[in-house]
């Protein structure tokens, strides 16, 4: 049997443990007097308004000028544009193309059959161009000159070459607008008495231009640019 003393001291127990405050309530209680009894913050000025806002004179904003897709050669910035070739030998030309291409030259507009990889392109000014590859090395907004041409023409006059004409004659400009993707294509390749089946998936990318300039230069610049030999035409 237990003795009173002891029944007492076990009943007595919990009610002595729920009235003892612990130490998580002591440190919070302490926290929060700490938190309390800070002194407040001051300012010297006011946080409501800022001294441009006080002003009454208005303030002039910068003008926002947006992006320009450059054009022609002359919207290209100066580190963008291309290195004119050099060359060591005279331009030859013969005294009919001489006496005809200020002919070609009057008549607008003008377009090419510019050849890249040996792949031939009917191009004008204005003209988007998707060549069937990826072309390497490039960035949107890169200024290319196609130097290859093997038609230069306008709707009454063409001049073609043998088998390309002398790059001094025109100029074509076209720049780089991005890439473009084609959709995912899933091909299925299975061998004969075999289950399984092999999924091979491709996505190729192009290369989008855009055609700035096609121009078909007159005998004053050609003049003006370097030496013309004239070559008598053979009878």
């Amino acid at each position: 049997m237990f003795s009173r003393s002891a029944l007492a001291r076990a009943f007595a127990l919990p009610l002595e443990q729920a009235t003892r405050p612990s130490f998580r309530t002591t440190t919070f209680r302490a926290c929060l007097h700490q938190a309390t009894t800070t002194t407040p913050f001051h300012p010297e000025e006011p946080l409501s308004a800022s001294p441009r806002a006080q002003s009454s004179s208005p303030v002039a904003q910068p003008t926002f000028i947006p992006n320009k897709t450059p054009t022609t050669r002359a919207d290209v910035p100066p580190p963008k544009q291309p290195i004119p070739p050099n060359f060591d030998t005279p331009l030859t030309v013969t005294k009919s193309l001489l006496e005809t291409l200020p002919l070609l030259t009057s008549q607008k507009p003008h377009y090419i059959t510019a050849h890249l990889h040996d792949r031939p392109y009917l191009i004008t000014e204005g003209d988007h161009l998707r060549l069937p590859f990826l072309m390497p090395n490039v960035q949107p907004g890169d200024v290319l000159r196609f130097n290859r041409a093997s038609v230069l023409g306008s709707r009454d006059f063409t001049l073609k070459g043998a088998p390309y004409v002398d790059e001094r004659l025109f100029e074509c400009r076209v720049r780089v607008m991005g890439v473009d993707s084609e959709p995912l294509r899933v091909k299925e390749k299975t061998k004969r008495r075999r289950r399984h089946v092999q999924r091979i998936t491709s996505k190729h990318r192009y290369t989008l231009l855009r055609v700035m300039e096609v121009k078909i230069k007159s005998v004053e610049e050609l003049k003006r640019e370097g030496e013309i030999f004239v070559e008598e035409d053979k009878a």
